[in-house]
């Protein structure tokens, strides 16, 4: 990751897909307007990682929601450090957590949340959520509604 936010590297650029989120690229850029609570989100419906076990793929349903202050991720930066799990063998709730913590490092936001809702495995769908900070008063931050796994059929 790193800390230069004055200049991306990967926006308008082709840019190869990290093998590891440690090789990523983890961009931020000002925020317009960070005199302002208000929420952005991110979903991502197809999030892919190892099982750090079997070197099967796990697949996910990401919602990451955060209150931006002084900066905001780059969003090319963000899907690019995203596809490094796919190569990458670690558990859910290792993946999900580490996310937050890197944005958590990165942007400094006044309040960041993310949903990792995980399809079955072994029968058994996880669902990992984690929190840092406290939603600021007067911002709304929708819920995620994420469907629950509920089977074949």
């Amino acid at each position: 990751m790193t800390e230069n936010a004055l200049s991306v590297t990967a926006l308008g650029q082709k840019v190869a897909i990290p093998q590891h989120p440690d090789q990523a690229i983890l961009e931020k850029v000002p925020n317009p307007h960070p005199e302002d609570a208000y929420v952005a989100r991110f979903t991502i419906p197809e999030f892919t990682s190892l099982c750090p076990v079997t070197g099967q793929p796990d697949f996910a349903h990401l919602m990451i929601d955060y209150v931006p202050g002084k900066w905001l991720v780059e969003s090319k930066s963000l899907k690019l450090y995203l596809f490094g799990y796919r190569n990458h063998g670690a558990f859910h709730e290792g993946c999900t957590v580490q996310i937050a913590k890197h944005l958590i490092e990165l942007l400094a936001p006044r309040w960041l949340r993310i949903g990792g809702y995980w399809y079955p495995r072994g029968g058994i769908p996880i669902d990992i959520f984690y929190q840092h900070g406290e939603l600021p008063g007067g911002v709304w931050a929708p819920e995620q509604n994420v469907a629950h796994y509920r089977g074949r059929g």
